[in-house]
């Protein structure tokens, strides 16, 4: 027990006494602090992937967590903790330790989406993470089936505006980053489409396929394939440049929507209060692997762009994304399941 907590007034109520003596020896407790981050790391790192195995970013944090495994000494454990729209295991990292032992995929709708969608987030993006770099970009896109009659964008606002409600698009599913890409859509163009929800990106473009829906908001990377064998075209890729994967697809911003700008992400943080340095030397390192001419490939083939940064810089990506999606989903009065 500190020296200094031992010398409390013995005045007042028993009560008091205890209370007073519990806050001593509380704020005796160290935090986190460089001469420990010098020490870092001095047993396995527990990376936290919010999404069941399988998936560009599954994948992409097993090839983090490999390389880490190798700089740094100590092995790097992925552990899938599915479920709630990633909100399990981001809120499992941001509970443990900020000692650098623990981190985690932090995707776009866990840390920009969901404070919208989900009045009792068990987390504040904001408050309760620390940042530590961006990862990859994950491009969108608005697809149709290789026969239809909707040849651009500006086909599609004319059909849409023709008939209002009649054309339906598909996603991923209610509150995903694709949906809301939809929304987006409706929004700035003035139209009304009906939305048809998935389980994932994969079960739209099946169906995109068949003809069962006329249009699809889906992740690229799950349309690529189709696209490159003629069965699906892309009317437009939704972030503000084209794209590596697919850059002979126009944007939407390109195609009468300026400032359409709507990108999938996913990046890599840990629980607020980790010490600088360990945050810095991941950070570093992220953008190593990122940059690695293998890494980088097998990414791209992924649908996933390298987009590695600074903690400041995906700090800040995060607080601008969070009242743009806000406002997509409070004009759209999106609800989630």
């Amino acid at each position: 027990m500190p020296r200094h907590c031992l010398s409390l007034p013995l005045l007042g109520t028993s009560t008091g006494r205890t209370l007073a003596l519990a806050i001593c020896l509380l704020a005796a407790i160290p935090a986190p602090t460089q001469a420990q981050a010098a020490n870092w790391p001095n047993r396995p790192i527990r990376s936290i992937v919010p999404f069941p195995p399988g998936g560009s970013a599954d994948a992409i944090s097993r090839l983090l967590a490999a390389e880490m495994s190798r700089t740094f000494g100590q092995q790097v454990i992925v552990e899938n903790r599915p479920g709630a729209g990633a909100t399990i295991g981001i809120d499992q990292g941001v509970k443990s330790a900020p000692d650098g032992h623990t981190i985690f995929l932090a995707p776009a709708g866990a840390m920009a989406i969901n404070l919208s969608l989900m009045p009792k987030l068990p987390y504040d993006p904001q408050k309760d993470i620390q940042p530590i770099s961006m990862i990859a970009l994950i491009p969108m896109v608005a697809a149709v089936p290789a026969d239809s009659s909707l040849r651009s964008v500006n086909d599609l606002i004319a059909q849409a505006r023709a008939k209002p409600g009649a054309l339906s698009f598909g996603s991923a599913g209610n509150g995903t980053a694709m949906h809301l890409s939809g929304e987006m859509f409706q929004q700035m163009t003035q139209t009304q489409l009906t939305h048809v929800p998935y389980k994932g990106s994969g079960p739209a473009v099946t169906d995109l396929l068949t003809g069962a829906i006329p249009v699809a908001f889906v992740d690229l990377s799950s349309a690529l394939p189709h696209i490159r064998a003629g069965k699906v075209r892309g009317l437009a890729t939704l972030g503000a440049q084209r794209t590596v994967s697919s850059p002979e697809v126009p944007t939407m911003a390109e195609q009468g929507v300026p400032g359409y700008d709507a990108v999938g992400w996913f990046g890599l943080a840990g629980p607020a209060g980790m010490p600088a340095d360990i945050v810095n030397r991941l950070s570093a390192e992220v953008g190593r692997i990122m940059r690695m001419p293998d890494v980088r490939e097998k990414s791209l083939a992924m649908g996933a762009e390298p987009a590695p940064g600074t903690p400041a810089e995906f700090a800040a990506f995060i607080r601008s994304e969070i009242p743009k999606w806000a406002a997509v989903v409070k004009a759209g009065n999106v609800k989630a399941d």
